[in-house]
């Protein structure tokens, strides 16, 4: 069993995740399976606390993943979401977007997400400042496309 607490914007979270292996036993129903988990959030906000509970499974050995590494896990992927679809949907508006036909609305994703990539090159204090600059001087943003980005080894 593994838990954290965190305090910040307002709020309290905890997180506690449980692990077992007393599935395994129908991995012919889910090959691959290795454990299964329990992720209780317990959040308070403004004096009122939710509780919130979610199970998953993962064909990683308690050898390969720990509970402490699955609930770092989990976090992780709130990490994604706030990174990258929390930029899509605020500063590119994809939320807002009206393309629905045929491969466009994946096109402009993909778009969305090499521009993203681009801006992240640049040293201003947000991709929203990048953009509003670039908006500015439109000369560089051209010479960012042309420019090629360093290879480290």
């Amino acid at each position: 069993m593994a838990s954290t607490r965190d305090k910040g914007h307002g709020r309290v979270e905890a997180r506690t995740l449980a692990t077992s292996t007393w599935l395994n036993e129908y991995r012919a129903d889910w090959p691959g399976l290795s454990q299964v988990f329990r992720l209780t959030r317990e959040r308070t906000a403004r004096g009122v606390t939710t509780v919130e509970v979610a199970y998953g499974l993962t064909s990683l050995a308690r050898s390969e993943a720990t509970a402490e590494d699955l609930l770092d896990f989990s976090r992780a992927h709130w990490a994604i979401e706030s990174g990258l679809h929390y930029v899509r949907d605020v500063t590119f508006g994809e939320d807002k977007c009206r393309v629905r036909r045929g491969q466009s609305a994946r096109v402009l994703a993909s778009l969305r997400n090499a521009a993203i990539h681009l801006l992240r090159r640049e040293d201003d204090s947000s991709l929203a400042a990048t953009t509003r600059r670039l908006a500015a001087f439109p000369h560089q943003a051209v010479a960012m496309i042309a420019t090629p980005a360093s290879i480290s080894a």
